[in-house]
């Protein structure tokens, strides 16, 4: 089986520490204030070992973007697999993962603003914008067909893809609202409202996923 993209990017301890020193930096100093010897200071290594791993700032910075987005799938379906009692459960896990810490955080979702930014700027970006939300999407489907199929529901290929699509703009639209830490409301409300909105997006019976989660 070919190894997922959020799957690769972990195998590394080294060039981890040095992507998550990035992530750090940027954070902490934007982008134009991430420089290479303020990345290797994080990581406690020098700026030589850096340009071992990488030619450029930017194919760091490029490669961090990708690592984010992989740290935030890999939870999710690390998760989902860890889930030992069916179907509904597994996907009910990979939901609420999705908006429940530690993806659910407002680092997280200002490191995604940084970068989504130069999504239709930078054609890198670009492709890890679209290769991140592929591998979500995909995960998605492998997920929904057999919880369809026990209900006996529209499981085609076709079917799958628009329900991973509908999702997908659910958990977004949760996991960027319930990050921002506005204080309107308790975000552990979250993974219940989101299964219960997932229920009515796969026309399931009421609980199917709601029950499979701990709340």
């Amino acid at each position: 089986m070919t190894r997922r993209g959020y799957q690769r990017l972990g195998v590394d301890a080294r060039r981890s520490a040095l992507l998550e020193a990035t992530l750090d930096c940027l954070a902490e100093d934007g982008m134009g204030g991430a420089s290479v010897r303020r990345i290797a200071e994080r990581a406690g290594v020098s700026p030589g070992l850096i340009r071992h791993y990488y030619a450029s700032k930017d194919e760091m910075v490029h490669e961090a973007y990708a690592y984010l987005m992989g740290n935030l799938t890999g939870a999710a379906a690390a998760s989902a697999h860890a889930a030992s009692e069916g179907p509904a459960q597994a996907l009910a896990h990979f939901i609420a993962a999705n908006v429940r810490q530690p993806n659910l955080s407002a680092r997280k979702v200002s490191l995604w603003a940084t970068f989504i930014g130069r999504v239709r700027s930078g054609q890198r970006y670009a492709d890890i914008h679209r290769e991140s939300y592929r591998e979500f999407l995909d995960l998605l489907e492998e997920l929904v067909h057999p919880v369809l199929m026990q209900h006996g529901l529209p499981a085609d290929p076709a079917a799958c893809h628009h329900h991973a699509i509908a999702l997908n703009g659910l958990i977004d639209g949760l996991w960027l609202e319930g990050s921002l830490g506005h204080g309107l409301y308790d975000p552990a409300r979250l993974p219940g409202i989101a299964l219960a909105a997932a229920e009515g997006i796969l026309r399931l019976p009421d609980q199917t996923l709601v029950r499979a989660v701990a709340l």
